[in-house]
Formats: C-alpha cells, sequence, structure tokens
C-alpha cells in the first residue's frame, strides 16, 4: 500500500490531500520525500509565518523542551507570563487566555460575552455570511458559510448571520438584546474580502448607543500578516475583544483571546480553563515568532513585499483581462480571483512546484511567510503568468 492509501485506510476522509509526501521544510520551501522543492505560498494557511526551520523558533523550542514539556495550568509559567506581556504590550489589550487553536479561542471570547452579558439580558450574537470562525459548534454556529454548516443544525440558541457589508440588515437587526457581532475585518476563507468603511462606522455608531461586544477574528490576519499587528487597524476601529492563533505559534498548536480592560474582572477562577492550552513549549515559539515579528523588521518587510506582490498581480489582471477578475486585500493576505474554477489552475501551480491555495471556488489566497523575499514573489508570479496563458490557451480551443 502506498501512503495515500494507508491514510484513506486509516483517517476519516475530512481532507483533499495534496498529492505530496512531505519530507522537510526550508525558508518558503516544501521539500518532498522525492527531493522535489515546492514554493509554499500559503504557509500552513497562514500558520508559518517565519517559514520553515526559522532558527530562532527552533532554538526557543529545544531549549525549552529540555527544561520541561507540559505542567498544570495550577503553576506560574515564565513563558506564559513573557508571551502575555509581549502581546498585551503590543497590541494595547488588558487581559488574555491561551488556547491550543482558533475555534477554541473563538469558544472562550464567546463565553467571556456571555458571562459579561447575562447579568445585562444581553443574548443575541451575530456572524456574518461568507465568514469562518471554526469547526466546534460555537464557532459554527457563527460562522455563515452553508458548505461548513449543513447537516450540523442545530446551533446554539440566540446566533444569528447578518449579511456581510449590509448596512441595512446590520441596522435593522441590532438592538438592546444584542450581545456580540463577531466579525473578520478581512474574511480568509470568504474570498480576501475586506469590511468597508462605512459599515465599521455604523458598527461603531450601533455599539455607542447600544453597548454591544464586538469579537474581532484576526485568526487569520493578526500578528502582522496584512502589515499591521491587527486587520482591525486598517479600519480605525477598536474591538472589546480580539481573537489570535495560526501565526502565533510559529507551527505550534497556539491560540488565544484578548479583551479590553472593561472585561478584565468577568472570569474568575474555575469559570474556564483548559488542560493544554498555553503550553510552555508552544509559548516559547510563541515568544520568538512575535518577538521577530514585531522587533525583527518583519511588518516593514510585508508592507514592501505586499505592495511588491500587489503590483505584480495588477500587472497579470491587466495582461489576463479574460481571466483575472480582481486583486484585492492587505499586504501579504491576498486574493487573486479568477473568472472561472480555479481547481484546476490550482493544479497546474502544482505541476510547477508552486503551492497556492484555492478558497469561495475562484480566489487564489496568497499567504506566504511574512519574511518573504522578491525572488520568491517573483517565482511565484511567473508561474502564475505560465500557469493562466495555458489556461487561456485551453480555454480558446477547448
Amino acid at each position: 500500500m502506498n501512503i495515500a492509501e494507508i491514510e484513506a485506510s486509516h483517517f476519516f476522509q475530512t481532507y483533499k490531500r495534496l498529492k505530496i509526501e512531505i519530507d522537510r521544510g526550508e525558508g518558503p520551501y516544501l521539500i518532498a520525500k522525492d527531493g522535489s522543492r515546492y514554493l509554499d505560498m500559503f504557509g500552513g494557511i497562514a500558520v508559518n509565518a517565519l517559514g520553515y526551520n526559522h532558527p530562532k523558533v527552533n532554538s526557543a523550542i529545544d531549549a525549552q523542551v529540555r527544561r520541561y514539556l507540559h505542567v498544570s495550568n495550577l503553576f506560574y509559567q515564565d513563558t506564559q507570563i513573557e508571551l502575555a506581556q509581549l502581546l498585551l504590550k503590543a497590541s494595547g489589550f488588558s487581559k488574555l487566555f491561551f488556547t491550543n487553536s482558533g475555534t477554541e479561542a473563538i469558544e472562550g471570547a464567546l463565553k467571556l460575552a456571555r458571562k459579561w452579558g447575562k447579568p445585562q439580558g444581553k443574548e443575541n450574537i451575530f456572524g456574518l455570511t461568507d465568514s469562518f470562525h471554526g469547526r466546534t459548534f460555537g464557532s459554527m454556529s457563527i460562522t455563515g458559510r452553508e458548505k461548513y454548516r449543513e447537516g450540523y443544525e442545530p446551533f446554539l440558541p440566540e446566533t444569528s448571520i447578518l449579511k456581510f457589508n449590509d448596512v441595512d440588515d446590520l441596522e435593522k437587526n441590532i438592538n438592546t438584546k444584542t450581545l456580540a457581532v463577531v466579525l473578520e475585518f478581512i474574511q480568509g476563507e470568504g474570498g480576501i474580502k475586506l469590511v468597508t468603511p462605512q459599515y465599521i462606522e455604523l458598527l461603531e455608531r450601533l455599539r455607542s448607543k447600544f453597548g454591544f461586544i464586538v469579537i474581532a477574528d484576526e485568526i487569520q490576519s493578526g500578528l502582522g500578516r496584512t502589515g499591521k499587528l491587527f486587520a482591525f487597524q486598517h479600519f480605525n476601529f477598536e474591538p472589546d475583544i480580539a481573537v489570535v492563533a495560526k501565526a502565533i505559534g510559529g507551527g505550534l498548536p497556539l491560540g488565544a483571546f484578548i479583551g479590553k480592560e472593561r472585561l478584565s474582572g468577568v472570569f474568575t477562577p474555575g469559570v474556564h480553563g483548559t488542560t493544554f492550552g498555553g503550553n510552555p513549549v508552544a509559548c516559547a515559539a510563541g515568544l520568538a515568532t512575535v518577538g521577530e515579528i514585531l522587533h525583527g523588521g518583519v511588518m516593514q518587510n510585508v508592507v514592501e513585499m505586499g505592495s511588491y506582490l500587489f503590483g505584480k498581480l495588477e500587472q497579470l489582471k491587466m495582461e489576463f483581462p479574460d481571466c483575472v477578475l480582481e486583486v484585492r486585500g492587505k499586504g501579504l493576505m491576498v486574493g487573486l480571483e479568477l473568472k472561472f474554477d480555479g481547481a484546476e489552475f490550482i493544479e497546474r501551480m502544482m505541476a510547477r512546484h508552486v503551492l497556492l491555495n484555492l478558497t469561495n471556488s475562484t480566489v487564489v489566497r496568497w499567504l506566504p511567510p511574512l519574511n518573504i523575499g522578491k525572488s520568491h514573489i517573483d517565482e511565484a508570479v511567473h508561474a502564475v503568468a505560465t500557469a493562466l496563458a495555458e489556461t487561456r490557451q485551453n480555454r480558446e480551443t477547448g
């Protein structure tokens, strides 16, 4: 049996895996067992913020492994404390809670909001269409993509989905019973869609009027991905809770929800907890990763390389107007929307040893390492141009 057959016989079939058997990673490249090198331009779906085998991350992990792998959260742990200090100082938030993943962090944020709003009679929680917040029940209840919800009903009570960027729908549904609105300021799984300034302006006015909580899902867009620490900073808005994961652990499982001062006393001992959240090895990796993002010139690189990538993709849009509909995004979170289903195009890219991700059927999602260089972008864009030319030719003759 080959590896695909073994996998199929042992695992619940929840993934359409790429036909590559990975051996190791180096910088922005993945190396297959047969020695083939692939330029990875979606980095574990925004997890590998510094690429593969980053020396500072590896060193931090190695040092912590030699100390201890795990103790319960009944103990003070220096890696947790130091990472919390780093995140809170950089973000301007007051308190946080570490989790193992993004969906756990969303669940914790919902619990924090519910605990805060219960005495005030606030109950209604809203997500937005085309959003994605995770695969546990609370997260699915506010996820606005039917493909992830189908067959799992019923969801949590008092949760509803509003139309993304629809100011009339927002104003019609928000009232004194509103507990929270959860949103991605840049939707990732939904196709790299940006929230509009008009929507955010109304959200701010309604929050001031009705006093509900805004939860920013920064799982994919946070920690420098867009050229700022958080995507919401591009919109001159401050949420009450921010949720982070993916990049924070440098490749190890880690997440967090971070709250403003007015929420700091809501949780008391015993009302929430985790066995593995804030694992010391993951936090050590997080310290190295977040430290490099904040102080290693990484975010400036995101601004520069994001602009460079955007410009290159805009050139492709002009060169292939029959194939490319739009280029959108911020920093190194970019979507190239095609005028056709992109599944075959992604296969063409893989054949050219460039790995990209497809979301929403037509949007090629770019989430490269934040320390990516121009030569890597040139390599990827050249492959895209070649694949688009081939696609055009096939469509003309097909």
